[in-house]
Order: C-alpha cells, then structure tokens, then sequence
C-alpha cells in the first residue's frame, strides 16, 4: 500500500496539479493539507472519477484537511480531542481495511505557530501535546497505525538548508523540538529518516527564489506505529512537482507499506 501526504495548499487553486499527480503517482492512500475549502466546495467529482473515496473535513478560506483513498475510509473521524473550543479543522482520522489487515491513518495539518510572540505558538504547542496524547491512546490499541501531514517542525539541521536562520522560528526551536522527542520516544518512526540521511526537502518557500536555490526545508512528515514500521518498504519525496506550473510550496511524501501481505512475524504466530 501506498500512503503520501501533500500540502496543496488549496485545493481549487491546485486542482489540475492534484489531478495530475493522482494520474502519475497513482498512490492508494492520500492525506491532503490546507485543502481551503468548505466540504461543500471540495471538487469530489474529479477525484472519485480517478477511484478514489474522500473524507473531508475542511473550513473556509484556510486550514482543512482530507482523504482520499482507493480502499473504503471506515470509522472516520474529525477533529482533535481535548479543547471543546478549539474550531479549526487539522485533523481526519479513518481505517482502511485490506487483505493483509487494517491500518489506522491519521492525516494532520500542525499549526505553524508563527509569530512566537503571539498567541500562535502557545496555541502550537498545546495542540502538540493533544496530538500526542491522541497517539498515545492510538497506540495502545498495537495495530499499525500511521500519523502523517504537514507537521509545520523541521525535525533536525539536516532538514534545513540553513539552520542557523531558521533557529528560533516556531518551525525549529526547543519547545518545538520537544514535543516531537516525545512523539517518537513513543515508538513512532519518522519514515524518512528509517530509510535515509540524506537531505530530502518537502517544502519551498515562494519568496526569494527557495525553489530555484534548493533553499528548503523538510516539514511533511510521515510517522508509522512499530506494527507498521515493520512493514515499511520504501520512501519517496516527489521533489519533481515543485517545479510544475502553479505548484504548491509543498510536494508530495509517499511510504510503501506491505500492509496487503501479512510479514512473516505475523506468518509464523
């Protein structure tokens, strides 16, 4: 199975470039961030077209999230626990069931937190230890479970073109970076960094020529659960799409997994 995480960072504005990419890629499981929309407003048709079943849970104008998948999306949910009156929409959580078992794919857009000196970051970093206290709970079920989106935290200095400039950015700061110890000393992979120490960005910034200067940063992220980093096969950053017409500032991130076949610890229980 293939699972990848994109920020099109508007989904109406990056249409053709999602439909395109669906055609090529022809990914199995995708969680879509800042998609911008409302449900209503989210071009269904186009997508389901390609065979794909959607969830949303979007929001006018900003954040939104969703996922599309080629298998049904089962016990979906929206929204993350812990502060009644928290409104905006970063999260959507479903299972998706194949002949090999089931996985439980949770699709975050993290707030970005900037300015630091503003309520944003103290706002980041509560919803940090929410998610966290989500995955915790998640993991205790011992299924495979795959925690993905566009984490707004570039996780160490080779993940950075320049990290002395970024150091202090809500991105890239101690209470930050904490936070994400904490997730992964729960025994979450960061896929990537299972697979490779090479850089590998997934984010340009429009300004100043980022792109053309390969001045990115990696803030998209996929983490799997030990019962699915067992089943990891392969990661790939499309850094390709970034140079298409009217991209977004982020490109896909995609993980192989032999969720379809059970592993052989699975064989011989």
């Amino acid at each position: 199975m293939r699972i990848a995480s994109w920020n099109i960072n508007g989904i109406n504005a990056r249409l053709h470039a999602v439909l395109t990419w669906l055609d090529e890629a022809k990914p199995d499981v995708v969680g879509l961030q800042e998609i911008k929309c409302m449900d209503e407003k989210f071009p269904r048709s186009e997508i389901e077209d390609r065979g794909y079943n959607i969830e949303t849970f979007g929001q006018k104008s900003f954040n939104g999230v969703a996922l599309l998948s080629r298998y049904p999306l089962e016990d979906v949910s929206r929204g993350l626990a812990g502060d009644e009156s928290d409104e905006q929409s970063r999260l959507i959580e479903a299972t998706v069931s194949v002949e090999g078992g089931s996985v439980r794919i949770c699709n975050i857009y993290l707030p970005n937190g900037n300015p630091v000196d503003t309520p944003k970051f103290p706002y980041k970093i509560a919803w940090m230890d929410r998610l966290n206290a989500h995955v915790a709970s998640s993991l205790r079920s011992e299924e495979p479970f795959i925690l993905m989106g566009d984490f707004n935290l570039i996780p160490s200095a080779i993940d950075c073109h320049d990290p002395a400039a970024w150091w202090g950015d809500a991105l890239y700061r101690p209470e930050s970076l904490e936070k994400f110890r904490i997730l992964r000393n729960m025994g979450m992979t960061d896929v990537l960094r299972a697979t490779t120490s090479d850089p590998a960005y997934t984010f340009w910034d429009f300004q100043a020529g980022a792109w053309r200067r390969n001045a990115g940063i990696r803030i998209d992220h996929i983490m799997a659960s030990p019962q699915a980093a067992d089943r990891l096969v392969a990661v790939k950053v499309h850094k390709d799409v970034r140079g298409w017409d009217k991209p977004s500032d982020h490109v896909p991130i995609e993980a192989q997994f032999g969720f379809a076949e059970p592993t052989a610890r699975d064989a011989a229980a």
